[in-house]
């Protein structure tokens, strides 16, 4: 089968080349790739593991082999799941607690977009607890975390403080429910119940200095590149009792992935939940789609599909 590989004799440090058929565990489905999608977390992944290995975590597409523990869907069951690794290919392994069915009317395009940017959003946002009538900030909305957040939170009854990079994503932002889109966090915005943080850095800090009393920042990454908040005792001064909790999807119980993602996936299904795919391109052009991602030329989530 074609797959990508990382390979450090290649101009882009990325190949496409025949590979081995994936070697399910009893445990595992294999699905035959409809579409992928390519996360910035795994921009890192590409530069630390520069020499043989086959990248990619979400995946959708149609089983092709049942899994030999009789757990998961049947074979010929459209999915959207989260791999280990391989799922730039034209197969891969997935275990089925990592998989979920998804709707006749959801495509393999926005169904690959849930599991690293869906996952992360929904689960950060329970750590903040319930969101009725609260205030929520979300940093970094316009991208894939952040988007889904904004809806989210926003469905779950929350009035959504929305921070974008500069007013050409305001309205954008706007359209997927914020109550307000703001450039900067200062004294006129706030205080928040909740916030999000994938940004990190200097906005980090700006967060913990918006917090109401009791209030929960959930910090998920540091898209902003700048080094890390040297946050101090008296940052949280207006806010006493406040927390910030240092956000990893995968330590919050992988078990229930599959769960999660089909609640997910019938949000898309019901039209309450939209993925904003923001570039969406044949898998043969997934070298020009990764540089798109790494100069920040892609707003939304990238997705690559696979014919």
């Amino acid at each position: 089968m074609l797959g990508h590989i990382t390979d450090p004799s290649t101009p882009h440090g990325l190949v496409r080349r025949e590979l081995p058929e994936p070697e399910p565990g009893d445990h595992d489905v294999v699905v035959g790739v409809g579409a992928y999608a390519v996360n910035r977390g795994e921009l890192n992944l590409l530069a630390d593991r520069a020499d043989g290995w086959t990248p990619g975590q979400d995946v959708a597409g149609v089983v092709v082999r049942a899994a030999a523990d009789g757990t998961g869907p049947a074979e010929g069951t459209r999915v959207v799941g989260g791999a280990d690794q391989g799922a730039w290919s034209e197969r891969v392994a997935v275990p089925t607690h990592r998989v979920a069915a998804i709707p006749d009317d959801v495509s393999f395009a926005q169904a690959a977009s849930l599991p690293v940017a869906g996952l992360t959003a929904l689960r950060a946002l329970r750590v903040g607890g319930s969101l009725l009538g609260r205030r929520v900030l979300v940093t970094g909305a316009s991208g894939g975390v952040g988007s889904f957040a904004v809806q989210l939170a926003a469905a779950a009854g929350a009035r959504v403080t929305a921070l974008v990079s500069g007013p050409h994503r305001v309205a954008e932002v706007e359209a997927l429910g914020a109550a307000e889109v703001v450039t900067a966090v200062d004294e006129q915005t706030g205080p928040f119940d909740v916030a999000l943080d994938g940004v990190g850095g200097g906005v980090l800090t700006d967060v913990v200095h918006r917090l109401a009393p009791g209030g929960t920042v959930v910090a998920y990454g540091v898209a902003g590149g700048e080094p890390e908040s040297e946050l101090a005792f008296f940052d949280f001064g207006s806010a006493p009792l406040a927390r910030l909790v240092g956000f990893f999807v995968y330590a919050t119980g992988e078990e229930t992935f599959g769960d999660d993602l089909a609640v997910l996936a019938e949000m898309i299904s019901a039209g309450r939940l939209d993925p904003k795919l923001g570039v969406v391109r044949d898998w043969a052009e997934t070298v020009e789609a990764v540089d798109a991602l790494r100069q920040r030329q892609a707003t939304g989530k990238v997705v690559l599909t696979v014919s």
